[in-house]
């Protein structure tokens, strides 16, 4: 990758350019031709419409597995719950993918899953919960016409009262055999797999505007190039001089 400083050709000072637009036609200059052409299909494919809730995992490969998933499926925020539990990344299961996506974390209320619950609700996400109860629908027939927040529970007990509580729709996993439930992370990859499928042939508008495609994008150039910030400072002490 390329590190060297490259002489700035400066846009008429006349002309009022978007900063956000400028920096990323910049800095794109310090990654290869290849990669920028990656993070503009991967932004194809990014989207809010479905975010998932974690709450109080503990166990490291379960959470970090969780978000290499949430990555290859193209959903871009991860709200994290920490009552009991401190959330934890294995670096060798995740492979890097926590630096690609947006994790909001609830840590500090007296009770943290209600705190979420009310901000994804005042978004106008639907709570979903998933659970084996025989009232829970499959997976599969869950509609997607309305913003889906995916919960899921700790490995042993699974998700907690207050969010069966506040839940709009409970979910399972079609399953066939003895064994009574999924690990955590599969069952995340799962349910992500039928949702993503189903969302990418329907009409809804699951895909971030332009605005959001351009913050994202420009955090991505950033955690590319190395001394990133004293490229971006040289660029504008030379284009406001």
């Amino acid at each position: 990758m390329n590190q060297t400083f490259k002489t700035i050709n400066l846009p008429p000072k006349q002309k009022k350019m978007n900063p956000t637009a400028e920096m990323i036609n910049y800095l794109s200059g310090f990654i290869s031709e290849t990669r920028r052409a990656k993070f503009d299909e991967v932004l194809k494919y990014r989207t809010r419409h479905i975010t998932i809730v974690l709450e109080d995992l503990y166990q490291p490969h379960n959470a970090s597995a969780v978000l290499r998933s949430c990555d290859i499926f193209g959903i871009q925020d991860i709200h994290i719950i920490e009552n009991k539990h401190a959330y934890t990344v294995n670096k060798d299961i995740a492979m890097g993918s926590p630096k690609w996506l947006n994790l909001h974390k609830y840590r500090n209320q007296e009770d943290n899953t209600l705190t979420c619950v009310t901000q994804l609700k005042q978004k106008g996400y639907r709570i979903i919960a998933t659970s084996p109860n025989e009232n829970s629908c499959s997976i599969d027939d869950l509609p997607i016409d309305q913003p889906l927040a995916l919960f899921f529970g700790t490995e042993l007990t699974g998700i907690s009262e207050t969010v069966l509580q506040q839940a709009d729709e409970l979910v399972k996993i079609p399953m066939y055999g003895f064994t009574e439930s999924f690990n955590i992370s599969v069952s995340a990859a799962l349910c992500l797999r039928s949702l993503t499928e189903k969302l990418h042939k329907s009409n809804v508008i699951w895909h971030l505007n332009e605005e959001e495609k351009q913050e994202l994008l420009l955090r991505w150039l950033r955690k590319s190039i190395r001394k990133v910030e004293m490229i971006e400072k040289d660029y504008w002490e030379k284009r406001n001089s």
